[in-house]
């Protein structure tokens, strides 16, 4: 069972194919005496492309750990991160029947929502495909430099802040769930080892990690 998450909330059904692309940076130049090398570089920004089903009715395959939710409801959701300009985690992962993880994706990954486009068919009745295009997004800024005047002996300073995803520092003992809590995304939070989920469900008597309700306190320890 695959798990997909966009800035915390899950979608319903997940995707049944998914690309991500790893771009290059490297660099190929020509030496006189030794021809043709490549010169290695930091990868580029990851991008991920994926069409999802948004149900308008509830179907039995379909997950929703809050309750059904309409396509409106992840539609907004998607305007919401647009319109924002924020970057956010996105998140997959595989589990077992028995709720343990295969694997899940790089959670310290953030990314933005490049673009997006909804199609509607009469095939698929009242639902709706979307189409996503992510791609990642790294802290960025440049440092502190001194420009001195040699005439006026006056120094000009240029400085810049540099962004970061903001970290949440609680040391609270419970966590109560909001909406697009996730188990594994709390187990992140609190434990820094979104893996660890498996400690919380077992802590907190949960048959089903995938399972949890909004204002329910889930204790961390």
């Amino acid at each position: 069972m695959y798990n997909f998450y966009i800035d915390g909330v899950q979608l319903p059904i997940a995707p049944a194919s998914m690309s991500m692309k790893i771009n290059n940076k490297n660099q190929t130049i020509v030496l006189m005496n030794e021809g043709e090398v490549n010169i290695l570089k930091k990868p580029g920004l990851t991008e991920v492309d994926f069409e999802i089903l948004l149900p308008n009715v509830q179907y039995p395959f379909a997950v929703y750990p809050d309750g059904f939710k309409p396509a409106t409801y992840y539609l907004k959701k998607l305007e919401e991160l647009k319109v924002s300009q924020k970057s956010f985690r996105f998140i997959v992962n595989r589990m077992r029947p028995d709720g343990s993880l295969l694997f899940d994706t790089d959670d310290d990954m953030l990314f933005s929502l490049e673009e997006y486009s909804i199609e509607e068919d009469a095939e698929n009745g009242f639902d709706l495909n979307v189409k996503i295009s992510l791609k990642q997004w790294r802290p960025y800024g440049t440092n502190r430099l001194d420009v001195t005047n040699k005439s006026s002996k006056k120094k000009a300073i240029v400085t810049s802040k540099k962004q970061r995803p903001i970290i949440s520092k609680n040391t609270s003992k419970t966590h109560t769930v909001k909406q697009g809590d996730t188990l594994w995304a709390i187990a992140k939070k609190y434990l820094g080892d979104g893996s660890k989920y498996t400690q919380l469900a077992k802590l907190n008597n949960i048959s089903n990690p995938n399972i949890i309700k909004v204002g329910q306190v889930i204790k961390l320890g």
